[in-house]
């Protein structure tokens, strides 16, 4: 589903990109007006999207899964900075999951840790990272 949504992004953009050379060189541009504007209100929709499919979900339903820390990454920044775990993947066909996780996960987890991932369904079928725990 976030395949889709980024796909939609795409096309929104170049719409806009069409719209704007249609503008400077003069030309016809009404019908592009017409469908960039209809794009216009979609990354308030995808954000509602996301932000329900989170808040409807039900803590119930999480699916723990065992598996152990291969590397850590930070990204230092000039706030924050970013902070992932790679873990040995649980899904078929993938090698590593990227957790990005906070300060205290990732000074509390080293290489070769062994730990449970909770993945939540998600209420609207997008699966999110629900929590990091010692086994």
């Amino acid at each position: 589903m976030l395949v889709f949504f980024g796909l939609i992004f795409f096309i929104g953009l170049t719409v806009a990109v069409f719209v704007d050379r249609g503008a400077r060189n003069r030309q016809d541009i009404e019908v592009l007006k017409r469908i960039y504007a209809g794009f216009i209100p979609l990354p308030w929709i995808l954000a509602a999207t996301l932000f329900l499919n989170g808040k409807l979900d039900s803590p119930k339903n999480v699916v723990y899964y065992p598996t152990t820390v291969q590397s850590r990454f930070n990204m230092r920044g000039i706030v924050r900075g970013s902070r992932r775990l790679f873990v040995r993947s649980w899904r078929p066909g993938q090698k590593v999951e990227r957790l990005a996780v906070d300060v205290d996960d990732y000074d509390r987890f080293h290489d070769g840790d062994a730990v449970v991932v909770g993945v939540a369904p998600g209420a609207l079928g997008i699966s999110w990272f629900y929590g990091i725990y010692r086994r």
